[in-house]
């Protein structure tokens, strides 16, 4: 396990429920896409790798797929399996998992190449537990982020907060360009033919505080960094995030915050 790898474990801890009452639903935009690309039908073997929640996995449930899920945090997964009581969860951690080769028709990964400390290793054991001929279907936010994307961090930013120092990145070896060539070029190392990569690109519609209380709460780093701060500055980012978000408000109170994904698809 990497640096990054346990940072992300303490980051994630105990934050299920926040993160099903705030981030999650931005997270399940790509869901009909993902499965779509990864061929999820009735019938398929599917593993939902990452499963947080388990949005992906109830969808795959609804498909008719024979569904797997395994998430790194427990809480994550004991959500998933108290929800999707249909799906065999399991707490596993990318980029080694117990399953045989090629014990699914289709893996998918929401998002969880961008919380892993080797992403090319983990895409590889993807790739190791689809069959042959199967497809393997992932999502990533890129580095050029949407400017919904933004508006926390610039408030954080506008606050006077810097990024603490003792925060982990990807070690170099490990990172790779997050557009859409770089992700193609990451699912061809795996050794995916019929590789392609795809923006999507869509107005993330939600209330001013249901949005805030994701980073309030300690959801992922954004929320990591909120949360060390002391009372008056978390006021002052609250403040900064209330103004910043003025560009993004309805008259009905709702924001809509420009998002981007890129959705990588390929057969093995």
């Amino acid at each position: 396990m990497t640096i990054f790898d346990e940072q992300e474990r303490r980051i994630w801890a105990g934050r299920a429920d926040a993160y099903a009452g705030s981030f999650a639903a931005l997270c399940a935009h790509p869901v009909p896409q993902l499965l779509d690309a990864a061929g999820a039908g009735a019938g398929s073997r599917l593993l939902d790798a990452g499963t947080g929640t388990g949005t992906v996995a109830a969808a795959a449930v609804e498909r008719g797929a024979r569904v797997t899920a395994v998430d790194a945090d427990p809480g994550m997964a004991a959500r998933t399996a108290a929800d999707v009581p249909a799906a065999d969860v399991r707490v596993a951690a990318l980029p080694v998992l117990s399953f045989p080769d090629g014990e699914f028709d289709a893996t998918v990964g929401n998002f969880v190449l961008n919380h892993v400390g080797r992403p090319r290793a983990a895409l590889a054991e993807l790739r190791r537990v689809t069959r042959p001929g199967g497809r393997i279907a992932v999502t990533i936010w890129p580095a050029q982020a949407a400017a919904g994307q933004t508006l926390l961090p610039r408030a954080v930013e506008a606050a006077g907060v810097v990024r603490p120092g003792d925060l982990a990145s990807l070690a170099a070896d490990e990172e790779f360009p997050r557009t859409a060539q770089g992700l193609a070029d990451l699912a061809r190392e795996a050794g995916l033919s019929e590789v392609s990569c795809t923006s999507l690109n869509w107005d993330h519609q939600v209330a001013a505080e249901v949005w805030w209380s994701g980073p309030a709460a300690g959801v992922a780093t954004i929320g990591h960094i909120v949360t060390r701060q002391d009372p008056r500055t978390v006021a002052e980012i609250k403040r900064q995030f209330a103004r910043l978000s003025v560009p993004f408000g309805g008259p009905d109170g709702v924001l809509r915050l420009p998002h981007t994904a890129l959705l990588a698809h390929g057969r093995v």
